[in-house]
């Protein structure tokens, strides 16, 4: 009858070695679930994007509720209200201080949404959809972005989030309208900036006209990397050629963008100034703007940047 002899010291050892992997393994995950929930916004930015500045109307229903430079726009309904952006993580206050300086309520809001889901414009969202209970609808190509809180964009993402990660109670595709008591705003995906940049065209209108608005993310390059080196986005060239196409394309009245330097707010606009939806006619402005901006992607392409 064969004999078995059992090593004891080698399996004690086995199991000690069994269980420092397991230990190791857990702490692993336990610090990788840690840095995926931490929210680190970046610091050192601009003081512009953080400066209050004086709510205003801009044309019909239509207000700016935003910092000095970080576009915040709320559009007002007999339904409810909706708010295109957020700002930093310390917008929220001054937003919902705007929001109440103009008349209105706060807890009003019922939509909220974004032009593209960078910090700078995400920053607040997370406690302003908790204060209002708002739903948050967002074009469906930065779903994944906004789930991470920006740990996956592909140019600002890293390992920890830069604003609240938050998942979207509807995601929207190009053409696709937002409607809310008597407006409807269409969704352009302008894609580039982001996977799911996006601009929105809709109709305002006060006791003498009625103004198309385009409140537009203006394609800006964010990357210093060749386009063809970046291989969590491949189609990235594609997305900015298509968007500089489309935005030329575009017909309104009234153009708005995601920061106020881009559109030359402060040329436009001081505070205290009278209601003058006229000052934000500015097709030249628009066109020159994206001249500059094609321009720039020519060089990027021709590897000139």
């Amino acid at each position: 009858m064969p004999q078995f002899h059992v090593d004891f010291k080698s399996l004690y050892m086995l199991k000690i070695s069994i269980k420092t992997i397991l230990i190791a393994l857990n702490v692993l995950l336990f610090n990788t679930i840690i840095s995926a929930q931490q929210v680190v916004e970046p610091a050192n930015n601009p003081a512009e994007w953080s400066k209050p500045y004086q709510p205003f109307r801009i044309a019909g229903n239509l207000y700016y509720v935003g910092t000095y430079d970080l576009a915040c726009y709320l559009i007002t309904t007999p339904k409810g209200h909706i708010l295109i952006n957020t700002g930093l993580a310390n917008s929220a206050s001054q937003i919902k201080a705007n929001v109440e300086a103009l008349g209105f309520k706060f807890a009003d809001i019922k939509i909220l949404s974004t032009t593209q889901a960078h910090f700078d414009h995400m920053g607040a969202m997370g406690a302003i959809k908790k204060q209002t209970g708002a739903k948050l609808v967002i074009d469906a190509k930065d779903a994944g972005v906004l789930a991470s809180g920006g740990r996956t964009d592909y140019a600002l993402g890293g390992k920890v989030s830069s604003f609240a990660p938050l998942k979207a109670d509807r995601l929207l595709k190009n053409g696709d309208s937002v409607k809310l008591g008597n407006m409807a705003l269409v969704l352009l995906h302008h894609p580039g900036h982001t996977k799911g940049s996006c601009s929105f065209l809709f109709n305002v209108k006060d006791g003498k006209k009625t103004y198309r608005v385009l409140i537009a993310n203006m394609p800006t390059i964010v990357t210093h990397e060749r386009f063809d080196q970046i291989s969590a986005y491949p189609e990235i060239a594609k997305d900015y050629a298509y968007t500089l196409g489309a935005m030329k394309k575009l017909s309104f009245d009234i153009w708005l963008s995601s920061h106020a330097s881009q559109f030359n707010l402060h040329t436009k606009h001081q505070p205290g100034d009278a209601y003058n939806p006229a000052a934000f006619i500015d097709r030249k402005g628009y066109d020159q703007t994206l001249a500059d901006l094609q321009k720039e992607y020519n060089e990027k392409i021709d590897g000139k940047d």
